[in-house]
């Protein structure tokens, strides 16, 4: 059966919405997320999201990108299909780091105020379970085989990991001070802590939730994430706008990257080279190739563009 030339040509306009990365940027002082096409570097859609957004969480099977609104108390979600907010849900006090789990069932929400971090089922949102963490809990990373779950507990010091068949907190490691952004390797042997108030990042090796090595960075680093194979760990640093690059193998820092004014939320292209920073006082986006350690774009976003999270779709 042959396709009528209106029916080929909707199918071909439709495809892109549906196959094309997106990066999802919560804009928290204009209270709206900016959806970038990732493949022109271009803003798609603008959409209004109450609660001034901050976190971030793409779900894996790409349907469903999840927005913490802290003022709101919970998360909107927006269907990356329609790119419209098609639902609320209040979950907690101080809603900030949030993640969803690789099978895309579940989600993750870190209480700030209430040092916990409530389990949620993706279909329903209905709360699973809460479980009790340190203080004001920040970043959230599940591993890639989807048995734990790791927590930054800002206010502690400190990494909780949690087996999520249980949802029992089975160690709890101190880092440096005032950890908030997590990122873990692809084969989730190791796990990265941007430490805010030290300058420094935490490496852990995750069986034993050990730290192996300390590296300092710039000032106020706040988020990381990994390319060019897990070799390259770029972390932004907020006060002083840049990008700190590590080799992974060595264990130390290797290049330093200037982006845009107080950078916050990093995230990589599914190509693993390219690298996304949301820099909140500049209302942008900074695009860095992590081979040659330069900024070769940048995309002009919200108001107060934070991200913090997996932003990006694969």
């Amino acid at each position: 059966m042959k396709l009528s030339a209106v029916a080929l040509a909707t199918v071909f306009f439709a495809m892109p919405l549906a196959a094309a990365p997106f990066a999802y940027i919560s804009n928290q002082l204009g209270d709206s997320v900016s959806i970038v096409d990732i493949s022109q570097n271009k803003v798609a859609a603008t959409v209004a999201v109450a609660g001034k957004p901050a976190g971030v969480a793409v779900a894996p099977d790409g349907k469903r990108c999840y927005i913490s609104t802290p003022e709101a108390h919970g998360f909107a979600v927006l269907d990356t299909q329609s790119q419209k907010i098609i639902a609320t849900v209040k979950v907690s006090d101080g809603a900030l780091g949030i993640a969803v789990s690789p099978d895309s069932k579940r989600i993750y929400v870190a209480d700030w105020y209430n040092h916990s971090v409530a389990v949620l089922d993706a279909e329903n949102y209905a709360v699973v379970t809460t479980i009790a963490v340190g203080q004001s809990p920040s970043g959230l990373m599940v591993s890639p085989d989807n048995r734990w779950l790791y927590v930054a507990n800002r206010l502690d010091n400190s990494v909780s990991k949690i087996l999520l068949s249980t949802h029992e907190v089975v160690k709890t490691t101190t880092v440096g001070t005032h950890p908030f952004g997590l990122t873990v390797d692809s084969t989730g042997q190791r796990l990265y802590v941007a430490n805010v108030q030290s300058d420094d990042v935490s490496v852990l090796e995750t069986a034993s939730l050990r730290v192996i090595a300390t590296i300092k960075v710039n000032m106020l680093p706040y988020a990381a994430a990994l390319a060019i194979n897990d070799s390259r760990l770029l972390v932004t640093n907020q006060d002083d706008g840049s990008v700190s690059v590590i080799d992974t193998e060595a264990l130390k820092e290797i290049g330093l990257i200037r982006v845009g004014d107080k950078p916050e939320g990093i995230s990589t292209h599914p190509d693993d080279r390219h690298v996304y920073v949301a820099n909140w006082f500049d209302n942008s986006v900074s695009v860095i190739d992590a081979k040659t350690f330069k900024v070769v774009d940048t995309i002009k976003t919200g108001e107060g563009s934070r991200a913090f999270g997996q932003f990006i779709s694969k």
